[in-house]
């Protein structure tokens, strides 16, 4: 289910682990708005200001030992299982307040589209949403991806078969290719 808020007063937030780091994980009324890597102090604070102004909402966080009776509990329940390798799609309604036209566009096409264990290329997304020559505004499209992992951005790769870029930094893409049997795992 997708929906996208609107006059949405309280973003509940809260910082989770997972296999690549901690992640910050945002919803609203509306669903799931974002999920943000690398959620410790320093990007933490600029996270939390870009979330309050673009939202206009009152951030509330939740605590860790709280979130299983939040509007959190389902996402950061799913998030585990993929990481687990149990889950391999997606059930969550998602808030898509924070992307608009191309961008979102876009990022339709990739979560509806593109399965756990599949990749694309730039261009071929670009093709798919009917901007052929593209390629670039894809890139530019997941590098500003609120909603990655859910929204699986790391299954976008170059046309050569380079792993392109990656918002959460190449290694992390490297561990969620691995973890959907894309890419071998690491031997040590």
């Amino acid at each position: 289910m997708n929906s996208t808020a609107t006059g949405t007063s309280c973003v509940e937030w809260a910082v989770v682990g997972s296999d690549v780091g901690p992640l910050l994980l945002a919803a609203t009324d509306a669903g799931l708005v974002g999920v943000f890597f690398h959620a410790r102090e320093r990007a933490l604070g600029k996270t939390l200001e870009m979330l309050s102004a673009r939202l206009g909402a009152e951030l509330v966080e939740i605590p860790e030992a709280t979130v299983a009776s939040s509007r959190l509990a389902e996402p950061a329940r799913q998030l585990a299982g993929y990481f687990a390798g149990t889950l391999r799609e997606f059930d969550l309604p998602l808030d898509w307040s924070l992307t608009s036209g191309f961008n979102r566009q876009v990022l339709r096409e990739l979560y509806e589209a593109v399965p756990y264990g599949a990749v694309v290329g730039y261009g071929d997304l670009a093709h798919r949403v009917g901007q052929p020559g593209g390629a670039q505004a894809v890139g530019a499209a997941m590098g500003a991806n609120p909603l990655p992992v859910v929204v699986p951005c790391h299954r976008v790769v170059e046309s050569g078969g380079g792993l392109g870029g990656f918002g959460g930094g190449l290694e992390t893409k490297r561990v969620l290719l691995a973890l959907e049997g894309v890419l071998p795992r690491p031997l040590f």
